[in-house]
């Protein structure tokens, strides 16, 4: 069993060492702030919880789990006995790069450095290394414990036996993964986020409201929430900066973000993160509220 390392304890930081820890792995859960990581081993513990009460966990596996992280501030002393990380910090380049060059100082010479990456070139990421076949992207869904896709991208230099092993580790996840090549947004945020983005520009020019168009592709294309109400979940500056990777890389005028997506990042007003984006997310019940902006 191989030691793991994953950078950045937010959603899919916690999410992608719960579900390596449940799978046996010994996790170095690696992030600048003590309390964050506290917060992380909470909400893992919860959700843990939430396995056992369904009963597809039982207790001592719950414990064991938790046992199985040990937390970090420093990345140096975090990466030094692994053999795989898996990056998984805020998605912005500048970030990404200093954190893969740390990496690459620090990280045993034979060990995988993978990013969770959700749209950033791993080709650009890897130039910063002096391992470019051993960086390679996985890209977790979210909530990782329970979506079964990773989008495994190969960087141009990344190997066949990395990639390889790659496919295989995930699948020893209880996972699918899906190899793609290294283009802006892959496959899953190349398809998804012009969808988010139509569905924005569709509500700025009055087509329909926030609650019309979700139920219009809920219903009508069975998408288990609709574009909205999802890009609440991501974020909407995560859905920004994605639109943003796709003008930047592709150079076509259809991936320019919706104006309304500016203003409302601008404003602060980044979905559920925030408390409200296209629905307001303050008001304690599981039912959807629209955003009072948005009411007619």
């Amino acid at each position: 069993m191989i030691n793991v390392a994953v950078i950045g304890s937010g959603t899919m930081g916690n999410g992608i060492a719960h579900v390596f820890a449940q799978h046996g792995f010994p996790v170095a859960l690696i992030d600048i702030s003590q309390p964050a990581l506290d917060k992380a081993l909470g909400t893992i513990a919860k959700n843990l919880d939430r396995q056992v009460a369904k009963g597809s966990l039982s207790e001592d596996d719950k414990t064991a789990t938790v046992g199985r992280i040990c937390t970090f501030t420093s990345i140096a002393e975090g990466v030094r006995d692994v053999q795989l990380v898996v990056e998984a910090a805020t998605e912005n380049v500048d970030l990404k790069l200093n954190i893969f060059r740390e990496l690459d100082q620090h990280a045993p010479q034979d060990a995988i450095l993978a990013s969770n990456t959700s749209s950033i070139s791993i080709t650009k990421i890897a130039a910063v290394t002096q391992r470019p076949d051993k960086v390679i992207g996985m890209h977790f869904m979210n909530p990782v414990p329970v979506m079964k896709l990773v989008e495994v991208i190969r960087g141009y230099a990344t190997s066949d036996e990395v990639t390889a092993r790659i496919m295989d580790l995930s699948r020893q996840l209880s996972k699918t993964p899906t190899e793609v090549n290294d283009y802006p947004g892959f496959v899953a945020n190349r398809i998804l986020m012009p969808m988010i983005n139509e569905a924005i520009i569709s509500l700025h020019e009055g087509v329909a409201g926030v609650e019309e168009i979700d139920t219009v592709m809920k219903l009508g294309m069975a998408h288990p929430m609709g574009p909205l109400q999802l890009a609440d979940f991501i974020g909407l500056d995560v859905c920004l900066a994605i639109m943003r990777v796709l003008h930047d890389g592709l150079g076509n005028p259809k991936y320019a973000p919706c104006p309304l997506l500016v203003n409302m990042v601008m404003a602060g007003r980044l979905g559920v993160k925030s408390g409200e984006g296209f629905y307001s997310w303050g008001h304690g019940t599981k039912d959807l509220v629209v955003a009072e902006r948005f009411r007619k």
